[in-house]
Formats: structure tokens, C-alpha cells, sequence
């Protein structure tokens, strides 16, 4: 017999990204991580991708005007709480985006922008066309209430060469934090996953900086980690009391699923680089 369950206030997240076939990273690792974390994942589809764990050998970016077509859509029907926006691949995908989310993010809902800012895959290979780099700066960054570049994406973002020690990336994480403009509570996480030893993020709000450190896991199982970090502050930050508290158990999240990745068997990892495991905790 069937019986209706009474209605959860669970929140919806959406990723707005580019889709890997792999399901590493992109879209469906997004989805793989609101899920493990308790959110209603929604998805509206920037680019295709033909890839693996070793290599993409072609992008495919979605026209402009359905890319915003999807947006409109969802937002008609879907009270979205948190967004995080991944690989948008061109100028005219990025405008798109930051045109359909100006009236949403006017009524406050949703009330929580991720930013991504993909640029080079996990394996070299480039996934934000040069020209598109302006405009993600000039109508994504300012949507943003956490940005999660790595040393080389806050090095382009800020035309210099890529922090490459903890003061530089103190610096890069304050100039950043500029760029997302004075408004609102805004928070700016430099990754410093490609600097020698233990990695250490910067963690910024434009008053407070915060050094959040973790351990360095041995493994080639790291294929989608950018994505499914800011996926996981998506997720958590309508449930968490704070931003920084959401981005320390996303972290946590992260370090977690790499751990457990070896016990994945996905792709040919003595040449490429295997997905991290997002349902380590929930999968026996």
C-alpha cells in the first residue's frame, strides 16, 4: 500500500557546470556529493565533454540562450537554497549564467553562490577558453559568496604568477577577496593542494584570514577533488550556522572520500587519475 511521507524542508542545491562522462567530476560528482550530504541535487548543463581519469579529448559547450532556457525554467518550479557554479567553458555560457541568476539572487533565494572557477583539468588539459576568463571575472565573481580557486586559477584571476608559498597565498586570497566586491558576507578559499608538504588552505572574508590545514593522502585517486569541494559547501551551507563552518566539514567531506578512494576501481589509474569516493560513508 502506498503512504504518503510528510514533507522535509531538505534544501536544494544546483550545480551549474560542465558534464564528464567519467562521473568524476562536473556535474554528476556535484550531484554524487549533494546527495551523500543531504541535499536535493538539481543540475542545468553548461557543456559536454568527452573524457576520462587520463584525458578530455573534446568540449562541446551548450548554446547560450538554452543554457538560460534551463535556468529560467527551474527557477519557475524549484525554490533553489544554494548554487555552485563549475566549468562554464565560454563568455557567452558565463553571461548567460549571471543574467538568469540576477532575478533570483534578488529575492534571496537562492541565498548561497559557490564559485568554481575551472580552468585545466586534472590532467593539463584546458577547460575555460581565454576570452571567457574576463567575463567570469567581471559577471560570476561578484555573484559569488564563496570562491574556491586553486594556486593556478587565483594566479589567472589575478593575472600573476600562481602563489607559491603560504604568504603569497595570503596575499592572492585578500586581493581576490576585493574582486567580490564590499556587499553581503563573502569568503574567498585559496587551495594550496599544489604547494610541497602538508596542504593548507586560506580561508578570507575580507576582515578575518584563516589557515585551514590537511593531511597530504598518497594517492592518484584525485580526479574531480575541486568539484566535489565546492559542491560539498554548496550542500552544507543552508545547513551549517556559518560559512566557515560549512567549508571546515566540507573539507573534512573531501579529505574523507580521498581516503576511501583507493577501494574504488575506476579507469586505468597507473596513467590517469581515479574519482574520489563520495559515498565512502554510506556504501559498505
Amino acid at each position: 500500500m502506498y503512504v504518503r511521507s510528510v514533507a522535509q524542508a531538505v534544501p536544494k542545491a544546483l550545480t551549474i557546470a560542465g558534464v564528464d562522462p567519467s562521473g568524476g567530476a562536473g556535474i554528476l560528482a556535484d550531484i554524487k556529493t549533494f546527495s551523500a550530504l543531504g541535499a536535493y541535487g538539481t543540475g542545468v548543463i553548461a557543456a559536454l565533454t568527452a573524457q576520462n581519469t587520463r584525458s578530455v579529448t573534446g568540449i562541446h559547450g551548450v548554446p547560450p540562450e538554452f543554457v538560460r532556457l534551463q535556468l529560467d525554467t527551474l527557477f519557475d518550479d524549484v525554490a533553489i537554497d544554494a548554487v555552485k557554479i563549475g566549468m562554464l567553458g565560454t563568455a557567452a555560457i558565463s553571461r548567460a549564467v549571471a543574467d538568469g541568476l540576477r532575478a533570483p539572487l534578488a529575492t534571496g533565494i537562492p541565498a548561497h553562490v559557490v564559485v568554481d572557477p575551472v580552468m585545466v583539468a586534472k590532467s593539463g588539459d584546458a577547460l575555460l577558453s581565454p576570452d571567457a576568463t574576463t567575463m567570469l571575472i567581471e559577471a560570476i565573481l561578484p555573484l559569488a559568496t564563496v570562491l574556491t580557486p586553486n594556486l593556478p586559477e587565483a594566479g589567472v584571476l589575478l593575472g600573476r604568477s600562481p602563489p607559491s608559498s603560504l604568504a603569497q597565498m595570503r596575499r592572492a586570497a585578500a586581493d581576490l577577496r576585493r574582486l567580490l566586491g564590499t556587499s553581503g558576507s563573502r569568503w574567498v578559499l585559496v587551495k594550496g593542494g599544489h604547494l610541497i608538504g602538508e596542504p593548507i588552505d586560506v580561508l578570507s572574508d575580507g576582515d578575518r584570514m584563516l589557515e585551514l590545514a590537511s593531511p597530504r593522502i598518497v594517492t592518484r585517486h584525485t580526479h574531480g577533488t575541486g568539484c566535489t569541494l565546492s559542491a560539498a559547501i554548496a550542500a552544507l551551507l543552508p545547513q551549517r550556522a556559518d560559512a566557515t563552518t560549512a567549508i571546515v566539514d566540507a573539507k573534512q567531506y573531501v579529505t574523507q572520500a580521498i581516503s576511501h578512494a583507493d577501494s574504488l576501481a575506476v579507469g586505468r589509474t597507473e596513467a590517469g587519475h581515479g574519482p574520489v569516493h563520495h559515498f565512502y560513508a554510506l556504501w559498505r
